[in-house]
């Protein structure tokens, strides 16, 4: 693989992870819920389920779509249901001390969630046809691929989670915090129904 085509896989990773989508949302809620250690975990898996994810469409998880169209629907459908979810539960949220006791998403949580996820599977997919040039080198081009998404990944999806720790000290007024994780919710359920379109 190339300098210029590390480049432009950089590049690629760096939009897909820092724009808003389920799990930069989600990210953000978990920050202003539980702040940014208890949110490690999240972002961990995170970053694994993509380079996992990544790992599968060069094994043929892109190519058993292009073959059954229908199982990458039902996992749109998956996908936004449990976006739906998460939205119903943010717009229901209370007072910070309310929500202190629960358990924020965990590392296994996170990783299976991209397999469900519809932005993720682009990603992945589109990365590998790409930026994994077929050939004697597939599978350098492909662990490549993997290791430049999660160096650009980890960054810009902390850069979510620490917006919504720093939001927590804001946030204290039981009013405004409402406000936010309602804005949140709207924001999700949005997602969910964009993929469904």
């Amino acid at each position: 693989m190339t300098a210029s085509l590390i480049s432009s896989l950089a590049l690629y990773a760096f939009i897909t992870s820092i724009t808003p989508g389920p799990n930069n949302l989600m990210l953000a809620s978990s920050g202003l819920t539980f702040g940014f250690q208890r949110t490690l975990p999240h972002m961990l898996g995170i970053s694994f389920g993509c380079v996992t994810l990544i790992v599968a469409s060069g094994l043929g998880l892109g190519a058993l779509f292009h073959a059954a169209p229908w199982l990458q629907t039902a996992l749109k459908i998956a996908g936004a249901a449990y976006l739906l979810y998460l939205a119903w539960k943010l717009w229901r949220a209370g007072e910070m001390k309310e929500i202190e006791g629960a358990d924020p998403i965990g590392f296994w949580g996170a990783a299976a969630f991209q397999f469900v996820n519809p932005k993720a599977l682009v990603m992945a997919v589109t990365a590998v046809s790409a930026f994994a040039p077929q050939g004697p080198d597939y599978a350098r081009n492909l662990a490549l691929v993997g290791c430049v998404f999660t160096a650009v990944n980890l960054p810009c999806i902390a850069s979510w989670a620490l917006f919504g720790a720093g939001m927590r000290t804001l946030l204290r007024d039981r009013t405004a915090l409402i406000w936010f994780n309602r804005a949140m919710a709207i924001l999700t359920a949005l997602t969910a129904l964009l993929i469904v379109r």
